[in-house]
């Protein structure tokens, strides 16, 4: 049995990207209120305004912040307790990449790198940290992190993007350990995905990745957003796991 979502307040962080809007959507549709963020760029207000009109229900917000600038993250919790006054459930969903060939060393710049695990690890952390208290008076809290596969198999746009979702694995681990019993933190591994979140894949790479997929295809972000929204409602005694989602790419 699905669990209802009547009453409870969810944020999406990044809710303006193409697998948190549609965690947003199927969590409005299930009758909770949505809070979204995004960053303070015109591209992504205007994602975000888009995603608000698609919304079912009423009472739902797109808000401003930063991951990886605490005090963006800070004066957004202030904006959830005051227009909401709770938060259940947080989905950190906030990301990027930018593909650098294994083996080019030197291209993996110390900037690149410390952009990378700010965004990918540090920004997820801060993230957790800010809206842990919220979380907790919930009594019922969670929270889903997206990782990937390539935390596991070290194939990804980068080492520092493979080595920043390795490291959203264990912290899902060690969060659950200690928020426990209050809140649940579970991550979400997707392999390949059909959005433009990798710079530079286009129609080539996905079908030959889908080639090689026991499944025969690469996933949706309708994919993941279902796997992250069963998280809530089917899958109430799981925490400190990561569920792969992935088509049987990594096996």
């Amino acid at each position: 049995m699905i669990k209802s979502q009547d009453g409870k307040v969810v944020l999406v962080v990044g809710g303006a990207g193409s697998i948190g809007a549609v965690a947003a959507s199927k969590f409005a549709e299930l009758g909770a209120r949505v809070a979204i963020s995004h960053r303070d760029v015109p591209e992504e207000a205007g994602a975000a305004a888009k995603v608000m009109q698609s919304l079912p229900g009423e009472g739902h917000a797109a808000l401003v912040a930063d991951v990886s600038r605490t005090a963006t993250l800070q004066a957004l919790r202030g904006e959830i307790e005051r227009r909401f006054g709770r938060l259940d459930v947080l989905v950190n969903a906030a990301g990027f990449t930018k593909p650098v060939p294994h083996a080019d060393l030197e291209a993996l710049d110390d900037d690149l790198i410390d952009r990378m695990f700010a965004v990918n690890w540090r920004g997820q952390f801060a993230t957790i940290r800010t809206f842990a208290p919220l979380l907790k008076a919930s009594g019922d809290g969670l929270i889903v992190s997206i990782s990937s596969i390539a935390g596991t198999n070290g194939i990804g746009s980068s080492i520092a993007y493979c080595a920043a979702k390795a490291g959203i694995d264990v912290m899902t681990k060690s969060l659950a350990r200690v928020l426990a019993p209050e809140v649940r933190v579970l991550a979400v591994a997707p392999g390949v995905v059909d959005t433009s979140f990798v710079p530079g894949r286009g129609a080539d790479f996905n079908a030959k990745t889908a080639a090689t997929t026991p499944l025969k295809r690469i996933a949706t972000a309708e994919d993941i957003a279902s796997a992250i929204l069963a998280c809530a409602t089917q899958l109430g005694f799981a925490t400190g796991t990561t569920f792969v989602v992935d088509g049987g790419r990594s096996l």
